[in-house]
């Protein structure tokens, strides 16, 4: 069976288990992402917005203090 050997069915049997794996983790990580989407549309809806696109005030400059040797 292509070459692999006595292995060949754990071989491929790995492979199958890797790739539904992956294909489990990408859907996941989709519909996952949709749900976010949707939340945070529904938040901007009610007028929740984002911190990162209010108007930001300046930060106060920072104060260092130094000491003596």
């Amino acid at each position: 069976m292509l070459g692999l050997g006595p292995h060949a069915s754990f071989i491929i049997g790995a492979y199958g288990a890797a790739f539904v794996t992956l294909g489990a983790l990408v859907i996941a990580i989709v519909l996952d992402d949709r749900k976010q989407r949707r939340l945070l549309a529904d938040l901007e809806r009610r007028g929740i917005t984002r911190r990162s696109s209010a108007k930001r005030r300046p930060a106060a400059a920072p104060t260092v203090t130094r000491t003596a040797p």
